[in-house]
């Protein structure tokens, strides 16, 4: 059987990057992904412009593609009270179809191997992974990393300590044709029982995606009802929906979003992009964060020459660059959605938001990173 220095379980952002990186650093990678591309995801498609020049450096083309270039943020109360500011690095408005496809075609031209199929098993025996296949194929590497989302059902075999908790989050995601809507905006808008963001994408489409309490959407059957009975109390989302159309068949959905701390490892397997921490949406970053942890877990790797002997320091490396890059995001993002989630604290928060007009820049810079060095 041959061995691979490293398999990356799950093709989202973060597999896609740290497979492209790893290989163009001469490693043998093998991908598993049970999806074909190009395909969208639930996902805010705001793409803080600190990974830019890293993407750049792992060989995607950007320039030939028009993506709106978003340089301001919108945020209002659930009565729709609201604050604007300028974001600093500015961001990317692009849709995951396009850019896990431009990942995809990356990977696959640096000679990435790519199967699809799903991973049902990963044992760990003697320092080398063994991993089981629904194809009935069996793979093994020295490193294993998993960057399958937000939940798989690899999370139950491993017996991760969030898997069997109660989520009480779903997200919800469609892309609508509004040409009023401004190219240059992210906006974050409140609503009973969650928030939701919209921003323009490469497609020509206003990417609209919120969480929400399954306890505020049960009570109303649908998605369709939830936006017009609950959403729409927000007058800036209101407006929205009474003047777009939505181009996708039906919204994306995804139940059972857990915000639970997360370990970085399982039995050795090196956790990236979701699988390893998940930041709440409305700081608007998971998509960098996805990006710079692959990063992060490449160069851990790189540094000790992919040497399986040296495992510990590697796990401890990687430990030591993700606490220093995401504690404070996460952090962050926690206490933010504690606020936003209570109306009266909302309110409260933004009258003085108002009043110290500087406060809002630096609320935003806590959940952002500054640019990555390639």
């Amino acid at each position: 059987m041959n061995s691979r220095d490293v398999i990356i379980l799950g093709g989202g952002l973060a597999g896609l990057v740290a497979g492209i990186h790893l290989i163009n650093a001469g490693a043998n990678v093998c991908l598993i992904e049970k999806d074909s591309y190009p395909r969208h995801r639930v996902c805010g498609e705001y793409l803080s412009n600190e990974v830019k020049s890293y993407l750049e450096f792992l060989g995607l083309d950007l320039q030939s593609i028009h993506i709106p270039e978003l340089a301001r943020m919108q945020f209002s109360t659930q009565r729709g009270h609201a604050l604007e500011c300028e974001l600093d690095l500015g961001g990317m408005g692009i849709s995951r179809y396009t850019l896990d496809h431009l990942l995809f075609q990356r990977f696959l031209k640096v000679g990435g191997e790519i199967i699809q199929t799903t991973a049902e098993n990963c044992k760990f025996q003697e320092n080398i992974f063994s991993v089981h296949c629904k194809n009935g194929k069996t793979l093994e590497a020295n490193f294993v990393l998993g960057a399958y989302g937000k939940r798989s059902s690899l999370d139950k075999i491993l017996k991760r300590s969030f898997i069997n908790k109660r989520s009480a989050w779903m997200g919800v995601k469609a892309h609508y044709d509004n040409k009023d809507f401004p190219d240059d905006l992210v906006a974050l808008h409140n609503f009973r029982g969650g928030y939701c963001g919209l921003s323009r994408t490469d497609l020509d489409t206003v990417n609209v995606c919120y969480l929400a309490t399954y306890e505020s959407f049960q009570k109303h059957g649908n998605i369709k009802a939830f936006e017009n009975k609950v959403l729409s109390r927000n007058p800036f989302l209101e407006d929205f929906f009474q003047n777009s159309t939505m181009v996708f068949e039906k919204p994306l959905s995804i139940a059972q979003i857990s915000f639970e701390n997360k370990k970085m490892f399982e039995n050795h397997m090196i956790m990236i992009g979701d699988a390893a921490g998940l930041i709440h949406p409305l700081s608007g970053n998971g998509m960098a964060m996805a990006i710079r942890s692959a990063k992060l877990a490449s160069e851990a790797l790189l540094e000790f020459k992919l040497d399986p002997n040296d495992r510990e320091r590697i796990e401890s490396n990687y430990t030591h660059s993700w606490k220093n890059n995401f504690r404070t995001r996460m952090k962050t993002g926690r206490i933010l959605q504690k606020v936003l989630m209570q109306e009266k604290l909302s309110n409260i928060s933004q009258s003085f938001v108002q009043h110290v007009p500087g406060l809002l820049p630096k609320i935003i810079k806590l959940t952002h990173g500054k640019e990555m060095h390639v």
